[in-house]
């Protein structure tokens, strides 16, 4: 978070610390002048979805030109918050939620009425998106990624029969040459379209049953990146029953992110994360979390809510805040293999309470890091953008066969294989099934003011649920009852964490 001052003149002091967020935090010396406070950066945490690499960096700043008239945005979303701080966002902007406080309010409502830039803080507000050129559009600007996502679907197989997988288990795993073949396809693919960067997500299946491929694949990557100039970025997908020291030791060297799945307290994941004997898997997770943290690996957790673990995930959050581990609360889908979708599905009131009840945990133990980049489900808070995942753009799913598809929900209906000549192409000229729309395409969303924060939704969670490509996620009321909170807890945890 950072912040800024009326004048150059004035004394500051920066306790900056390098924490996930990664702010740069310079806090006035005096009480009596204007304070700005947002996020400069925001750390996602791992997850087991196609969502793209949102951008972490520094929040891109309004062009300003000289002589230019600003005044407010037509739609802005403004919240109290204590000691006379006001929060405000704009969902229109390139920033997230900045607070203010009374004085550097008092100098944004003199921008009622449109007038040039006179003071630097009146530029900063500029920058950040709460003072708009007259000439400014509500429509934000098409940001493609420069990362191309891959899973990779190391082996079929699985030590878990958790109740709301779509995986279709077999002892298949993926050999080397076909793993092999596919780091060779994804980089020549990622160079053809301009990437700057891949990311590979190792993953099944149970990723940790096939680790020694993972070790191969990885080490190769990390020669072909080097070779090719492309940055590399790597994630093991873990359900956490068998990490063992050799394996967080690999993780840990060759800086890789660790997610593993936590689904609420010991009752609420047992329910749910079984063993194939029926035991629950609560107790071995969480003995590869402490191991983890004791090899120095920082695991994140990815915590899915279904009507079986509901009643759990504000424990789950608990303890992801009482480690200081980054973690995301992902909403059930459906999905073919359901067994029992009444089961599994929670039902708009039931979930919004137990967002509130999580939310409420997150108060009373404000984190440094920000949380909102991948606290509500397919929704980020990390920047703005038109797609909720990067599924039909940036983002392929390699099976253990070495056939492609578009989403890891959608591995049993490969679009194209390795061997292709432009698989990455095809992955995105496929018409059939479910197709990711820009959230400006979709019905109930083209005049809705969150519509760049959540995007719609999952696009193939719609398409299962209504049969349409274009019209709102069935999260959509859940989405819009737990925005204003959740804004709300980041604009006091800048306030609880400006000093450093």
């Amino acid at each position: 978070m950072s912040t800024m001052q009326q004048a150059p003149s004035v004394q500051w002091r920066c306790e900056n610390t390098q924490i996930e967020s990664d702010c740069a935090c310079l806090i006035h010396l005096e009480t009596k002048t204007p304070i700005v406070l947002w996020n400069e950066g925001v750390k996602q945490a791992e997850n087991n979805c196609a969502c793209s690499a949102l951008s972490s960096s520094l929040t891109p700043k309004a062009a300003i030109l000289k002589g230019e008239y600003w005044h407010h945005p037509e739609e802005l979303f403004q919240q109290s918050l204590p000691d006379q701080h006001t929060l405000l966002f704009n969902p229109y902007g390139m920033a997230g939620p900045v607070v203010l406080n009374e004085l550097a309010l008092a100098l944004f409502m003199e921008y009622k009425q449109p007038k040039v830039l006179d003071q630097p803080v009146a530029q900063q507000l500029a920058e950040l998106g709460l003072l708009q050129s007259v000439d400014t559009s509500h429509l934000i600007p098409d940001s493609p990624s420069t990362t191309l996502t891959a899973w990779l679907h190391v082996t079929n197989a699985c030590n878990l029969r958790c109740t709301y997988c779509y995986v279709d288990k077999s002892d298949e795993a993926m050999d080397a040459a076909t793993g092999l073949a596919a780091i060779d396809t994804l980089f020549a693919s990622a160079l053809r379209q301009g990437f700057q960067a891949i990311k590979l997500k190792y993953a099944g299946g149970e990723a940790t049953l096939n680790f020694g491929l993972v070790k191969t694949l990885h080490e190769y990557a990390e020669q072909q990146a080097q070779a090719t100039g492309l940055a590399l970025e790597g994630a093991v997908l873990s359900n956490g029953v068998a990490l063992s020291k050799a394996m967080l030791t690999f993780i840990r060297e060759h800086n890789l992110r660790l997610m593993i799945s936590l689904d609420g307290s010991e009752a609420e994941h047992d329910a749910q994360r079984t063993f194939v004997n029926g035991r629950g898997s609560y107790t071995h997770v969480m003995r590869s979390i402490d191991r983890a943290l004791a090899a120095g690996v920082r695991p994140h957790l990815s915590i899915t809510i279904t009507g079986q673990s509901i009643d759990g995930i504000a424990d789950a959050v608990k303890f992801a805040l009482d480690r200081d581990l980054l973690f995301n609360l992902n909403f059930y889908r459906d999905h073919e293999a359901t067994q029992d979708v009444n089961e599994l599905r929670a039902g708009d009131e039931r979930l919004i309470a137990a967002m509130f009840a999580a939310f409420a945990v997150i108060e009373a133990q404000l984190p440094r890091q920000s949380l909102i980049g991948a606290l509500v489900d397919r929704s980020s808070f990390a920047g703005p953008h038109k797609h909720a995942c990067g599924a039909g753009h940036d983002y392929v799913v390699v099976d253990h066969q070495g056939k492609l598809s578009r989403c890891q929900m959608e591995i049993e209906r490969p679009v194209t294989d390795i061997f292709s000549a432009e698989p990455l192409a095809e992955i995105q000229l496929h018409t059939t099934g479910f197709q990711n729309l820009s959230v400006d395409e979709k019905e109930g969303c083209r005049d809705c003011q969150w519509r760049y924060w959540c995007a719609g939704g999952c696009s193939l969670l719609t398409y299962r649920v209504t049969g349409r490509n274009d019209v709102k996620s069935p999260y959509c009321n859940v989405y819009k009852a737990i925005y204003p909170e959740l804004l709300r807890l980041e604009g006091l945890r800048l306030l609880k964490w400006r000093n450093n």
